[in-house]
């Protein structure tokens, strides 16, 4: 993969991101995360939905920090997720698995988001 550039920078940054809803609801396969991505300042280069939680791998700048993308995340697909369900604003659990793939390739996070579900 190649490397993105700045004016003052050269730099790839991906990460592995985990998220899984509240009390494990599956009610995943009827929201549209891909959307989330034109309103964003990264990529999603790969995800696999299951039903109560997801797996990303997604392609950032280095002024962004993983607590924005996390947020933006959440926020954007909660919002979608009321329009099929209930009135409570909870989505997601308070937590995320995040890690950066420095030690394996990019095309190994992709077959294993893949083949989750």
């Amino acid at each position: 993969m190649d490397y993105d550039r700045s004016k003052h920078s050269k730099f790839l940054i991906l990460y592995h991101i985990i998220l899984v809803t509240k009390y494990r609801h599956k009610i995943l396969n009827l929201i549209n995360i891909k959307n989330i991505e034109k309103e964003s300042h990264f990529g999603i280069l790969e995800m696999e939905v299951d039903i109560d939680h997801i797996h990303f791998l997604i392609k950032s700048k280095p002024k962004y920090s993983v607590s924005q993308i996390i947020r933006r995340l959440k926020k954007n697909s909660t919002i979608q997720a009321w329009k099929y369900y209930w009135n409570e604003n909870v989505l997601w659990s308070d937590g995320y698995f995040v890690c950066t793939i420095g030690n394996i390739s990019k095309e190994t996070i992709q077959k294993y988001i893949n083949h989750q579900g």
